[in-house]
């Protein structure tokens, strides 16, 4: 298991490293939700999810190629959902730069309180430290291209500063990222304050 975190992320599904639309199915997705939350992630196996699934192995095999992967893509697909449902609520933002701000925070805020998320940091945080460390994969890229479309937005509506949208884009989510790993530790000086200044320091940094 160790050795496959090393792979290209062309070649590996998952939270970061492959498609955040990989088909997965609900029921498969809620049997990995089930069984990382009962057992833990190093417990978890493609038997215990089949069994949860109410589906054979070979369904799940066929699907990926270990169970490392497919819990994964389920995080991967989990942040999709929530990104565009945090675009979503930020859409009566006036401009791009506050709907930007209001998604970021947004986001940060909530992935931290997932409790599959919050599972595996809890229990196995080298399972993403490669992918925070290493390498961007497919949930960073997704969330990129999302940011970076409001960047592009905000240049054509006057209210982010000019600069490259992707370069924009991806340092924003570097800036973001130790507000979501390291959420706890804002709990010191009051994590909702701290998310206010993040977003105080996004609506200044990305103003013209």
């Amino acid at each position: 298991m160790t050795s496959q975190r090393h792979t290209s992320s062309e070649t590996r599904p998952g939270w970061v490293s492959g498609a955040a639309t990989s088909p997965v199915p609900v029921e498969i997705a809620s049997a990995v939700r089930d069984s990382v939350l009962a057992v833990g992630v190093r417990r978890t196996t493609l038997t215990d999810v089949a069994r949860r699934a109410g589906v054979s192995r070979m369904t799940l095999y066929r699907m990926v190629p270990d169970v490392e992967t497919l819990i994964l893509t389920v995080m991967t697909r989990d942040f999709a959902a929530l990104l565009l449902e945090a675009e979503s609520r930020a859409a009566r933002k006036r401009t791009a730069r506050g709907r930007l701000v209001a998604m970021t925070v947004d986001v940060a805020r909530r992935l931290p309180e997932e409790p599959l998320f919050r599972r595996v940091i809890d229990v196995d945080p080298d399972l993403l430290l490669p992918y925070l460390t290493e390498r961007l994969g497919s949930t960073q890229r997704f969330a990129i291209e999302h940011v970076q479309g409001l960047i592009a937005a905000g240049h054509r509506d006057g209210s982010i500063r000019k600069g490259d949208p992707e370069v924009m884009a991806t340092s924003a989510l570097v800036a973001v990222l130790p507000f979501v790993v390291s959420a706890r530790l804002l709990d010191d000086v009051g994590r909702d304050r701290a998310l206010d200044e993040l977003g105080v320091g996004l609506d200044g940094w990305l103003r013209p």
